[in-house]
């Protein structure tokens, strides 16, 4: 008797086996009855009728999703290599199940799009210099787009931009120009400020008749203190060499 009921139990305990599901705390199960939707399951355990229920596990962690690079011509004509990550989560997992087929590849395409679409809208130094506000409008555009698919986009980040050889090496040269002028300018303005300073000193120098000797003979101090060698002065008087001159 227990023989010939053996196969009946063997596939009774297949069936409940089968009918008897465990999610995890992260985990979602959307559940389809006889093909028509029916309820969110979850977490924990869950059971289901055995050939009439099916269910479909939903992760609702933050998934990040590497974007490919992709060749794409800025509005200057220049062409670059950029490639991105996307951050997104399930916040519905009835519309990621029912609106699309698979929401990660359909988020995946149209990020990579996206990214081709934006990028191309910009010429490359505000590709290069606004790179924070291209991000900010790359999860603007994603997260309108995935909303109906109950996906959520919080970040998304260009990760690296590629330039030719050549327009690096043209980067570089007007880097370098840049900084050639950037020198010239500073060395222009300290020699205007020591010549303003200069004829300042000189304006007080001619008014204080004593202060021109002051300075001849802090020279003659510095001058004789300089090498430890032994200097000779010979101070004529200021008037006598006026003199001498006017002659």
């Amino acid at each position: 008797m227990f023989i010939t009921l053996l196969p009946f139990i063997v596939i009774g305990g297949l069936l409940l086996l089968s009918s008897v599901k465990v999610l995890n705390e992260f985990e979602r199960g959307v559940v389809l009855r006889l093909g028509r939707l029916t309820d969110i399951r979850g977490p924990g355990l869950i059971i289901l009728i055995p050939g009439i229920e099916k269910m479909i596990k939903v992760d609702l962690r933050t998934v990040t999703m590497d974007v490919p690079s992709q060749d794409i011509i800025s509005k200057d004509n220049v062409t670059l290599k950029v490639n991105g990550v996307v951050y997104f989560r399930v916040e519905d997992p009835i519309k990621a199940i029912v609106k699309v087929e698979n929401y990660l590849h359909a988020t995946g395409q149209i990020a990579q799009t996206t990214l081709r679409s934006v990028i191309g809208q910009f010429e490359l130094d505000d590709i290069l210099s606004h790179r924070d506000s291209i991000n900010q409008r790359l999860q603007t555009i994603l997260d309108e787009q995935t909303e109906p698919w109950g996906i959520k986009v919080s970040t998304v980040e260009v990760k690296a931009i590629d330039l030719p050889i050549e327009m690096q090496r043209a980067m570089a040269k007007q880097a370098e120009a840049e900084r050639d002028k950037r020198a010239k300018v500073i060395s222009a303005q300290g020699e205007l400020d020591a010549s303003t300073k200069l004829a300042e000193a000189a304006k007080i120098l001619d008014t204080q008749k004593n202060a021109i000797i002051l300075r001849y003979l802090d020279t003659m101090k510095e001058i004789s203190s300089g090498d430890g060698k032994s200097t000779t002065f010979f101070p004529l008087p200021i008037d006598f060499i006026t003199s001498i001159t006017s002659r």
